[in-house]
């Protein structure tokens, strides 16, 4: 069954890749972050999506979110590699789920396509406003976009977009590709990193056809509700929530400040998310494999897959 064709149910995702491949004893200190594992210890992402499928995880992200052509160049990796490589991020979540398939459970594979800021490695992700405008945005992106299509994810995760311009420029890029996609914001309350209104942001996909679920990821779990609200309202398109831990990333330390928000266990505020309207729960940056086990055992009662 393609991905999202699941009407009543509530799918979960993976929590932070990067997080557990830290925790794992992986250095990310490089600009390439997770994705320079793709060259040094591949084993080690797949051992990553492992850990989220076998927690309930039963979709996984790829280890492309900050891997791009000028990145890789910067690393001596020439584009016929660079694209190689972006393929590579696809086949080791399709063998992680292939490592699983004998329990009968759908699984879906979602690449990753972080937004031009992320390739900066400066933060620069969680404010947005380049200085480029949309027709440059959307050149920066085509061709990663074309090769993780070709590579054959089950949806393309366009993830942590700061403001409208690059939705837009994303919008443009994907039209006629013939894959589904989701596109997620990360947000500051109730406006996009870049100040924007929510509703103007969420509008973009509405008309979109291949957009079939629209949300939030990489915010604060207090942000969550109101805005999978105002995405549903907008869009009528299913809505995606995958928040960090509550803490915030100091890109010149390059370190995590602040403290998690637990005022509510992850399962706990996941049920929430889903009786606001949610269709897809997971966890981005802070969030482990433990963190996605109480998620999927707390959304089950309301049609977990």
């Amino acid at each position: 069954m393609g991905f999202l064709e699941h009407d009543d149910k509530v799918l979960v995702t993976d929590g932070g890749l990067a997080t557990e491949l830290e925790a794992r004893g992986n250095d990310l200190s490089d600009d390439l972050w997770s994705a320079r594992l793709l060259t040094d210890a591949p084993d080690e992402i797949k051992a990553a999506h492992l850990a989220f499928f076998r927690a309930g995880a039963v979709i996984a992200t790829t280890a492309s979110y900050q891997a791009s052509f000028d990145g890789f160049e910067a690393r001596g990796i020439g584009r016929d590699d660079a694209e190689r490589l972006l393929r590579h991020s696809v086949e080791l979540a399709r063998a992680a789920r292939d490592e699983v398939a004998d329990d009968g459970r759908e699984r879906w594979v979602a690449a990753s396509v972080g937004p031009y800021g992320a390739a900066l490695a400066d933060g620069s992700e969680y404010r947005g406003r380049y200085g480029l405008s949309v027709a440059e945005l959307a050149a920066w992106h085509r061709r990663r976009l074309e090769v993780l299509a070709d590579a054959g994810p089950d949806v393309l995760a366009l993830e942590t977009i700061p403001d409208l311009d690059e939705a837009e420029a994303l919008m443009t890029v994907i039209s006629g590709m013939g894959i589904p996609v989701w596109l997620t914001y990360s947000i500051d309350g109730d406006r996009t990193r870049a100040g924007q209104p929510l509703a103007e942001a969420f509008a973009i996909a509405r008309d979109v056809p291949e957009v079939v679920a629209v949300g939030v990821n990489c915010c604060a779990p207090s942000d969550v509700s109101a805005a999978v609200g105002t995405a549903g309202a907008v869009t009528g398109k299913p809505v995606i929530a995958y928040p960090n831990s509550g803490e915030s990333w100091d890109a010149g330390r390059r370190s995590w400040a602040g403290s998690p928000e637990r005022s509510a266990q992850p399962g706990q505020q996941a049920r929430q998310w889903v009786a606001d309207g949610a269709r897809i729960v997971g966890g981005c940056c802070r969030v482990r494999p433990a963190d996605i086990k109480d998620i999927a055992r707390a959304v089950a009662g309301t049609g977990y897959v």
